[in-house]
């Protein structure tokens, strides 16, 4: 078991924390880790007969464009329900609600170094509707893909988005 010793937040900003956080290992021995605080996010899987709904925007910590499934946290100040939260991703950046709502999950983003996690759903009997994106969304655009496209979206490097492919593993886990 690590014990933390001292913490020390280095930076914050709306929507992150970062701290610094001495420890002890189970054999004495002192370490340090960094550590980024988030708040959990909702993922939905948006599925219509053959295959998903996906979204792409520029991402700009990794400076390109990429697939991935409709995603987000409540906003700051904001909190809720994970469920409430996926079905209000899914409405403002594809514009399609769910009439059925199915909870696949909880996993985490990137353990190693944030205590983000997020939430899968599986959102079926889709109906088209007005997207509402915010200011940093006004770049996506969101198509449905067939499971045949998605499987060469992911070989082909256009899905990079690792919650987006856990998700996905979930569902196929799930289904069959």
């Amino acid at each position: 078991m690590i014990e933390q010793v001292s913490t020390r937040v280095v930076y914050r900003n709306p929507w992150m924390t970062v701290r610094e956080d001495e420890v002890r290992r189970a054999d004495g021995s002192a370490g340090v880790y960094g550590v980024v605080e988030k708040p959990d996010f909702a993922l939905v899987l948006p599925r219509w007969q053959d295959g998903f709904w996906l979204v792409e925007q520029f991402r700009y910590p990794v400076g390109r464009r990429a697939w991935e499934f409709p995603q987000g946290s409540w906003g700051r100040g904001a909190d809720g329900d994970q469920a409430a939260l996926a079905r209000q991703e899914l409405a403002e950046e594809t514009g399609l609600r769910a009439g059925s709502l199915r909870h696949l999950g909880h996993l985490y983003e990137a353990y190693g170094f944030s205590n983000q996690g997020f939430d899968v759903y599986l959102a079926t009997d889709l109906a088209a509707g007005a997207h509402d994106r915010e200011a940093s969304e006004q770049d996506m655009v969101h198509r449905a893909c067939t499971d045949a496209e998605i499987s060469e979206m992911i070989r082909s490097g256009q899905i990079v988005d690792a919650p987006s492919l856990a998700a996905l593993t979930l569902y196929r886990l799930h289904s069959a």
